[in-house]
């Protein structure tokens, strides 16, 4: 998490969107850049509106532009696949490694995902409760597959030119799942799928 004390600005850090490469180029930048523990690094939406965002509001008296990244779907757990695919996993119970791509989605629409697949979900971390009305959400979320968007939007609230380091890449495997897998997915993770489709939409 990124925040920008003088332009009012706070970028969430999804996992598995670029934001490590992000936080790279402008950590210098930012007021505040929370790097770990990823429980803080990676606080969701409603984590900040619960804690941190009312905090900055109320010292600053002003409110902040919350923004955040997301991936497609299916591409976003593939990262995760790989990601966990590495050698130096540190926790054998996340590692993927022994697992074909189309296991691993399998398991994670299980009803008991095991910790090797246990990676949560974009519209969660992104979305406000869907049962509360009046929850802050975001102001801006961009499309992983368009950075560029989110650069040029950086580039001109933090008045710089901005180039990305590649860090953090998760090593090539395949990505092939079954019709039955990727249907049995897409009910599962509806609510990301949506989300995604609405943010495709906006861009249009």
């Amino acid at each position: 998490m990124l925040v920008f004390w003088h332009q009012r600005l706070t970028m969430l850090a999804t996992p598995k969107t670029g934001t490590t490469a992000i936080e790279a180029a402008l950590e210098s930048m930012a007021h505040v850049a929370i790097q770990r523990p990823p429980q803080l690094k990676h606080a969701s939406v409603r984590k900040y509106h619960r804690f941190m965002g009312p905090w900055l509001e109320s010292v600053a008296g002003k409110p902040f532009t919350v923004i955040a990244t997301m991936r497609e779907p299916l591409d976003w757990l593939g990262s995760w696949y790989r990601y966990r695919q590495r050698e130096d996993m540190g926790d054998d119970r996340k590692s993927t490694a022994g697992m074909n791509f189309d296991a691993f989605v399998r398991a994670y629409c299980s009803d008991d995902p095991p910790p090797s697949v246990a990676v949560g979900s974009q519209a969660q971390f992104l979305m406000p409760k869907p049962d509360k009305t009046g929850d802050k959400g975001l102001d801006h979320l961009f499309r992983y597959e368009r950075i560029d968007t989110l650069i040029a939007f950086l580039e001109d609230r933090l008045d710089c030119e901005i180039t990305l380091p590649r860090l953090n890449v998760s090593p090539p495997a395949p990505l092939d799942l079954e019709p039955a897998t990727e249907k049995r997915l897409r009910k599962v993770a509806a609510a990301d799928f949506e989300l995604y489709a609405k943010l495709c939409e906006t861009e249009s």
